[in-house]
């Protein structure tokens, strides 16, 4: 029994088939675009190089990485815990606009004075420019619409807090232009794809640059790795489609695998190595950051106590040695005058680990029942052997007993015991090389070494936690009774001992691979282990995209503060929350259409008719023939798919950007979502330009106008916040910022 079908009414407005585009249409629309393009510029540098030098003093982690530019120009080794593209950059910067790497850069507020700061500001405010043209060129050609290019890179020049990020010595603008490029570079080449241009001359050339940028975004700071999984996971699905293109044949398929391995996995990965090659030759000369590495490391370094080393090879008693903990980034054995507090074990001398060299580090080595040995009497050190540890500057033995770790509680308490050598049997260890056989001689650098408490049977091992400030913030060092905890392995770094003949340690300086793979372990480490300083502003990831609370980045009678421009921000969540909803219903949608073509494919023609027909209520926009359905509203193609589609990648790249940081137990501030609002300000012109289009042009011309001169009035407003404030705080009532005061977090 066939189905009823209930007959519309017919559709009043015929399909017409549409003219192409007349040569001077094509004409003025490029012309439009250009202008559009030009104006962007113009208003993007004209706001970002306004009062760029400006204040003329230190502003917030200006004292980080001006400083570390200093050292790339002065050669000087240091530790961080970012990639180092960024910092060559800035250290480059500098020394091509005159600046000599003298500056101290010691704290927030230092006036520059003479010093030549400009070009490395200059440098970072042009990598942050340069984001919002390649802003308006995504969206256009995600969407073909240059009311949604417009909207999106108005959203990018008026957001104060945006520009306040780009304007100093910062990681983030450089981070921010190279993470934009790889976006860029990606629309580009699928662009390029959908067009036939595989495998021409341009086609390459993007992928290219899409595959260095991916190698510098990672190359500036570890959160790069979200652009990369957004560009990867884009790959993945164009590739996926040419797989399903039945009118190529499957080796076409493979050459474009090929081709996106070699220059989006190959020459990204190689790009980063030569990086860290660099990196690794330029810093060749001893700084503050040797001691997070290992001895092997630091022997590569001039200056360094261990770069062509003369000492002995073997370890003897008698001799004065540093003892380094052999965990990536572990400090140094040390102790010094200062006892532990009560209520964290006896009130003895402390002992911690410390990364930085200095006289406290140093221990000296004894036979475990006698003061010394008689002299010119040599007994090298051996595995299984007993022996005390004497701190040298303040004569007091290493020590441990039954009362428990100040911070471990699982963990024994060890401390400094004793006077001018002399304590009691709680001072003997046993010295154990790890994996080494009876008698063998122990060795400086090389011989990985365990000391186990004699009379509690207890490891010496460094716990990874922080002391507080009673501690001056140096590591905890403790008794494992487990003793196979990784964590309590060493290594015996200088060496000396007069009765011992010296041998050149260069022999054992490690090559780039292994200087490369340490590098990073340190790095992520010391990424992991970070902690706010005393004061500091931190903040939680529910509080960003709200705009809960900023930060100071000049906190003098010249005051810097980094807030989001709320309207920006704001709307920014509004249009987020409605392409969920219009994403969720076109799903519905489509999936009902495609039931309905399924349907249609067995019905006669006549039926099919009065079943678009009642469907689509004289849209007009889609028909059906008896094989199936024509091109339906929201299908591959139509401007409102291109937009949903487009925004529907920069949702995912939001959602990359934004997310990983609510998993992060590190510390983390308020300028880690700028990358997702970079995306989210997108997102928001395409959908603006998606909910307009039904309507008449005139009206969707008034609203762009009227959008674009409210986020336009609210930069005016609140450009105070990045250009500079003086005056009382906002807070007080005859302030001139008191009626923006719209949050009582709001703080400056």
């Amino acid at each position: 029994m066939a189905a009823t079908v209930v007959r519309a009414h017919k559709c009043k407005n015929k399909t017409k088939t549409v003219d192409k585009a007349q040569p001077a249409q094509v004409k003025e629309n490029k012309w439009h675009l250009w202008l559009s393009l030009c104006v962007v510029f113009l208003i993007t540098f004209g706001t970002r190089f306004y009062k760029v030098t400006e204040p003329d003093h230190i502003c917030w982690d200006e004292t980080h990485f001006g400083k570390m530019g200093s050292w790339y120009i002065n050669r000087t080794f240091f530790f961080d815990v970012h990639p180092p593209l960024g910092k060559m950059l800035i250290g480059l910067s500098g020394y091509l606009t005159g600046y000599n790497g003298t500056f101290p850069f010691e704290k927030p507020g230092d006036k520059y004075n003479e010093t030549r700061y400009q070009g490395m500001r200059y440098f970072c405010t042009t990598l942050g420019a340069l984001i919002i043209p390649m802003g308006f060129d995504i969206v256009h050609d995600l969407t073909r619409s240059q009311e949604a290019a417009l909207l999106s890179a108005a959203y990018l020049i008026f957001d104060v807090g945006l520009l306040t990020l780009n304007q100093y010595i910062l990681l983030d603008p450089i981070l921010l232009f190279f993470m934009m490029g790889s976006v860029w570079g990606m629309v580009k080449i699928s662009k390029h794809t959908l067009a036939g241009g595989s495998y021409s001359l341009r086609w390459w050339l993007w992928l290219l640059l899409t595959g260095t940028m991916l190698s510098c975004t990672i190359s500036v700071k570890f959160v790069g790795l979200f652009v990369v999984l957004l560009v990867g996971l884009h790959t993945a699905s164009e590739l996926w489609l040419i797989l399903g293109d039945l009118r190529q044949p499957i080796v076409e398929t493979f050459k474009q695998i090929a081709s996106r391995a070699l220059t989006l996995i190959l020459w990204p990965i190689l790009l980063y190595i030569v990086f860290f090659y660099i990196h690794l030759r330029v810093l060749n000369r001893s700084g503050n950051g040797d001691g997070f590495y290992s001895s092997a490391f630091q022997s590569r370094l001039i200056g360094n106590s261990l770069y062509n080393a003369s000492m002995p090879r073997h370890v003897a008693y008698g001799a004065l040695v540093t003892i380094k903990n052999h965990k990536t980034g572990g400090g140094y054995l040390h102790s010094h005058s200062h006892l532990y507090p009560k209520g964290s074990g006896a009130r003895q001398q402390q002992v911690t680990t410390y990364t930085h060299k200095d006289d406290n580090n140093i221990w000296l080595i004894k036979p475990y029942n006698k003061q010394a040995l008689p002299d010119k009497k040599l007994q090298l050190l051996r595995h299984g052997d007993l022996l005390r540890l004497e701190h040298l500057v303040t004569k007091r033995n290493l020590h441990s007993h039954s009362e428990a770790a100040p911070m471990t509680k699982k963990h024994l308490q060890v401390t400094g015991y004793g006077e001018l050598g002399v304590g009691d049997a709680n001072d003997v260890w046993r010295v154990l090389i790890v994996g080494g056989k009876a008698n063998e001689s122990i060795n400086a650098v090389t011989s990985k070494l365990k000391f186990v408490h004699y009379l509690q049977n207890c490891a010496l091992t460094s716990s990874g936690k922080q002391l507080p400030k009673w501690g001056f913030e140096q590591q905890e060092v403790s008794c494992n009774l487990n003793l196979r905890d990784k964590y309590a392995h060493w290594n015996i770094e200088d060496n000396r001992h007069k009765l011992l003949p010296n041998v050149n340690f260069s022999v054992y300086a490690p090559g780039f691979f292994a200087r490369f793979l340490e590098s990073h372990a340190v790095m992520l480490q010391g990424n992991a282990g970070l902690k706010p300083k005393d004061g500091e502003v931190t903040s939680r990831p529910w509080q960003w995209p709200i705009n809960y609370r900023g930060q100071f980045f000049s906190g003098s009678s010249y005051r810097i503060y980094l807030l989001g421009n709320p309207i920006i921000w704001w709307s920014n969540l509004v249009f987020l929350a409605l392409f969920v909803v219009v994403f969720l219903w076109n799903a519905v949608l489509q999936q009902r259409r495609e039931g309905q073509a399924a349907a249609a494919a067995t019905l006669s023609e006549e039926q099919v008719e009065d079943l678009t027909q009642y469907s689509e209520s004289c849209d007009c926009r889609a028909g059906a023939r008896a094989g199936g359905m024509k091109s339906l509203p929201f299908a591959a193609g139509s401007p409102s798919a291109l937009s949903l589609k487009a925004a529907a990648w920069l949702f995912v790249g939001w959602l990359l950007h934004y997310l990983p940081f609510w998993a992060m137990g590190r510390v983390l501030y308020f300028h880690h979502y700028f990358p997702a609002l970079i995306f989210n300000s997108l997102l928001t012109g395409i959908m603006f330009s998606y909910l307009i289009r039904p309507l008449p042009k005139w009206l969707q011309h008034a609203l762009l106008g009227t959008m674009l001169s409210l986020v336009a009035y609210s930069f005016v407003l609140f450009s105070p916040l990045a250009y500079g404030m003086s005056g009382p705080l906002a807070n007080e009532p005859n302030s001139t910022m008191y009626p923006l005061k719209w949050l009582s977090t709001w703080e400056f």
